[in-house]
């Protein structure tokens, strides 16, 4: 509103001001300055200095009270300079203000759009909609806005794991799913959300570059996944994810463990009671807030040879509601695991 109120409101000043100003080498015809102040007090008016008595008549266009006579002005080029500077810095100063407070109006409201922007993405995405959502958010990938590039991370890589979705797609889904991750970290590397995806993403594009490059980003993120629990320790998908990564160094096959004793001087490893503390610790800050965690303290405890609490997990797991493909494929597994289980008793 502002913007648009600018230009004419500027128009109107230099408008009003250009009435005013002299044209050529001629002083402006009724423009005049008194000569002497009645009274004897001097050739000056008292306590004006010249441009001050310039601006009276300027803005009234008539002598105030107390001049008797006035003669055309003796210095025609000095009092247009002065007359010119004073209509310039005037309209300079209103001209300030009117982008000033243009400046803050249009601040404002790209904060208001950017959290209309991620209200309509985190709906969307609580709706199931992932590719509307990666739509969406597809619009805005120029944006500099990590809570804004970490939630396109997200979806380009929700878009990448649909079963419709080519093997090519795929691929460049999850390149692509990274380069946002590694924006919004550049961005606001105090965002737990930016290093949590920017671990994931690594993750997946280790799967496209062979064991050793998925050895070598095993420490970044691990690295990230403690960065993002410390920063957030009661977000219990980042603590299920590093529940995750120890499981899987726990029961890493011999020959990629060999691999790894090759290449890498210390390796990564875990321990199955390391993934099993990350495991009740998710737990304990969010009850049931997602399948596969359930899933997964089940299996740990089948490693660690409590049958028991294998059983419990793993049913609780078979009965968890199924909103997603990944939950179905969930309750499949505990089926199975469930059903091995019961024939070896």
């Amino acid at each position: 509103m502002v913007m648009s109120q600018f230009p004419r409101k500027v128009m109107a000043l230099a408008s009003r001001l250009w009435r005013f100003l002299p044209s050529g080498r001629v002083a402006v015809p009724g423009l005049r300055l008194p000569t002497r102040v009645t009274g004897g007090r001097g050739s000056c008016v008292q306590g004006l200095s010249g441009s001050e008595v310039a601006a009276e008549f300027w803005l009234t266009g008539r002598a105030r009270a107390g001049y008797r006579r006035t003669q055309v002005i003796g210095n025609p080029g000095a009092f247009k300079r002065s007359l010119i500077f004073s209509a310039l810095s005037y309209l300079g100063f209103e001209t300030y203000q009117l982008l000033s407070s243009a400046a803050v109006v249009h601040a404002t409201a790209k904060v208001f759009r950017v959290e209309e922007i991620l209200q309509q993405a985190d709906y969307l995405y609580e709706s199931g909609e992932t590719e509307k959502l990666y739509q969406l958010l597809t619009l805005y990938k120029e944006s500099e806005d990590a809570e804004l590039l970490w939630r396109l991370a997200r979806a380009s890589r929700d878009v990448a794991q649909l079963s419709r979705t080519s093997e090519e797609e795929k691929k460049a889904l999850v390149y692509e799913a990274l380069e946002y991750a590694k924006r919004a970290l550049e961005k606001n590397e105090a965002s737990f959300a930016a290093h949590k995806w920017y671990a994931i993403c690594i993750s997946d594009v280790g799967d496209y570059e062979g064991i050793k490059a998925k050895i070598a980003n095993a420490y970044v993120i691990k690295e990230h996944f403690e960065k993002a629990i410390e920063l957030n320790p009661k977000d219990a998908t980042s603590i299920h994810l590093m529940g995750v990564w120890c499981y899987t160094f726990a029961e890493m096959p011999w020959y990629q463990r060999r691999i790894a004793n090759m290449l890498f001087a210390a390796p990564p490893s875990s321990t199955y009671e390391e993934a099993l503390g990350y495991f009740q610790r998710a737990e304990q800050v969010d009850p049931n807030f997602y399948s596969k965690n359930l899933l997964l303290l089940g299996k740990t405890y089948l490693k660690l040879q409590n049958k028991k609490l294998a059983a419990f997990w793993l049913l609780k797991a078979k009965d968890y509601p199924a909103h997603t493909q990944e939950d179905k494929q969930v309750q499949a597994e505990a089926t199975q695991l469930l059903t091995g289980f019961s024939g070896k008793n």
